[in-house]
């Protein structure tokens, strides 16, 4: 690891100039895989990425960006931007999201700590409610964690129990959303046998029922409010494996927006709104999709939706889902501290900094990356600018979303002159590929690309070096598959489309006026992952990286 010292007085780098002005450009959800018509960056016109890749093979490369690279547990799971981008701005690998819980349930720490204690003094009189997305996609959350979590509850004391489920389908298959309530269903009877009522009390599908982000749809959250906390929904039953089944009959139903509904009574009572008293856990480990729920129950002053009632609850997150705004203010696991990132380090060191994407991913590029901290490190030598996403329609509409738009920005910040290092993220590839419409996923790829040659032209313009990356895949591969390669088919003889991001490795390529003729990629680093791109920029920027960073992926060969 080396030591943890961080003098804020950078060493230069021996063999690099200081002061060119440096573009980062992440290309959100687009890996590399093998070229059939499934991969909508091979299928699509894309010849400013081409060309990086075959023009100079020594300055293109791929990294790793899912599992044991970004902290995940294990080569199975995922990458996802949240994970990436901590690692391309921290430069280090840490234990991330599944894993600290996973931690938590194993040792038993979850259950030690304030928050659980808190939330605990509900259990006597009130029901505790755990809300989250009920699949084993590893992304949002797992299954068998909300399971260790229900057993754990239970034996800590918790005597009524009640789950408000969100159905998946876009990081795991279309349709395994009954199989998933069937064995919730399986687990919550087992302790009905064991004296707690424990019983499924609303659901909905994610895009649809409460996992909105960025503020972008409050509509979203306020549907899984009504079912949640109210009790009301359009569709009630009185089973929730016959709900899904049920609202999943219509031929136009699919897991991620099945409609809300409740759990009701003989009665047609709902069995189990949030009340006075009561504690809520969100299940969700991933940040981004429950922010706008913790808002809703935590703040008093909230202005988004009449939320017609507020109850008085102990509410918890499994993990804090902001750090600068201390949200929720009670959370079951600790958030890696991630200090010490590479923002911090170069602009202590007069590294003047831009950051821009659109509000989809605008945290990410800001937030993440800055190793889950809000805000400036200094006003003085940074700025960060959102585009406001469009609203009101599924990316696959638009998909170019606005990659020129961030694309026109970075240009015209470069061509400034005013910043050292301008970052930004291209959203389009990742956001339009988890709407599963290949051919809107095709031109989602055209415009990112010609985003990358905007940029790529003001960087030769000014003298300046680029590195373009990814944080994960999604676009390369839009297409379920079995063990051999080959595409599934459906009941029906269709193939089976993918929507969720995937376990391929992304590029990185590095070029531009202001490289210099020795500086290629090291071929001595073969499983280098995103956080090794902190050192790499760094370097870049003429200095040399901390010594506890992950190595860097260049080398300055004399000619």
């Amino acid at each position: 690891m080396g030591s943890t010292d961080f003098s804020w007085k950078l060493a230069d780098h021996p063999k690099l100039p200081k002061g060119k002005t440096l573009a980062i450009v992440v290309l959100d959800g687009w890996g590399e895989a093998n070229p059939d018509k499934y991969n909508c960056i091979h299928t699509a016109n894309t010849p400013t990425m081409d060309s990086l890749k075959t023009g100079a093979p020594e300055k293109w490369r791929l990294v790793r960006a899912h599992g044991k690279a970004v902290g995940l547990p294990t080569e199975d799971d995922m990458g996802n931007s949240e994970v990436g981008h901590n690692a391309l701005g921290a430069g280090r690998i840490y234990a991330q999201g599944a894993k600290l819980v996973d931690f938590a349930l194993a040792s038993g720490k979850i259950y030690e700590g304030e928050a659980f204690k808190y939330i605990k003094e509900s259990f006597d009189k009130g029901t505790l409610h755990l809300i989250g997305l009920l699949s084993d996609g590893g992304v949002h959350s797992r299954i068998d964690q909300l399971q260790l979590l229900l057993k754990g509850a239970a034996e800590h004391g918790a005597k009524r129990i009640r789950v408000h489920i969100l159905t998946d389908g876009r990081d795991v298959l279309d349709g395994s959303s009954v199989g998933f309530v069937e064995t919730l269903e399986k687990d919550l009877a087992n302790l009905r046998e064991k004296g707690i009522d424990a019983q499924i009390a609303s659901g909905g599908g994610r895009m649809y029922v409460t996992m909105d982000r960025y503020e972008n749809d409050w509509d979203v959250v306020k549907r899984g409010w009504d079912a949640q906390v109210l009790g009301e929904a359009p569709h009630k039953f009185q089973n929730a494996v016959e709900a899904v089944k049920t609202l999943r009959s219509n031929p136009k139903a699919n897991d991620q927006y099945l409609p809300p509904f409740v759990i009701v009574d003989e009665s047609g009572k709902a069995i189990g709104p949030i009340v006075d008293g009561d504690a809520v856990v969100t299940t969700n480990f991933r940040a981004d999709r429950m922010v706008m729920l913790a808002k809703a129950l935590e703040y008093e002053d909230f202005d988004k939706f009449d939320r017609v009632h507020f109850p008085k609850i102990r509410y918890a997150g499994m993990l804090q889902y902001d750090g600068e705004l201390k949200l929720p203010s009670h959370y079951l696991v600790s958030p890696p501290e991630i200090e010490r990132t590479s923002g911090e380090y170069l602009v202590k060191n007069g590294i003047r900094t831009f950051a821009c994407s659109e509000t989809v991913k605008f945290g990410h590029v800001t937030f993440f990356w800055n190793g889950n901290r809000s805000g400036y490190f200094d006003s003085t030598k940074e700025e960060y600018v959102e585009i406001p996403s469009d609203v009101g329609i599924t990316f696959n509409v638009q998909p170019k979303m606005k990659a020129l738009e961030i694309g026109e920005k970075a240009r015209d910040v470069i061509l400034s002159g005013k910043f050292d290092q301008v970052r930004v993220n291209i959203p389009n590839s990742d956001m339009v590929g988890h709407t599963g419409d290949i051919q809107a996923t095709t031109v989602a790829c055209e415009a990112a690309d010609l985003a990358v040659k905007m940029i790529i032209d003001a960087i030769e313009q000014v003298g300046g070096i680029y590195v373009i990356t990814a944080d994960h895949g999604n676009a390369e591969d839009m297409v379920k598959r079995n063990k051999s390669g080959q595409p599934l088919l459906d009941k029906e003889g269709n193939v089976q489309i993918l929507t969720s991001h995937t376990l391929q490795p992304v590029p990185i390529a590095i070029g531009g006026p202001g490289l210099g003729p020795g500086v290629r990629f090291r071929k001595d680093v073969p499983n280098g992952g995103l956080a090794n791109v902190a050192a790499t920029f760094i370097n870049l920027h003429g200095f040399e990286a901390p010594n506890d960073y992950e190595t860097t992926l260049i080398e300055v060969v004399d000619n």
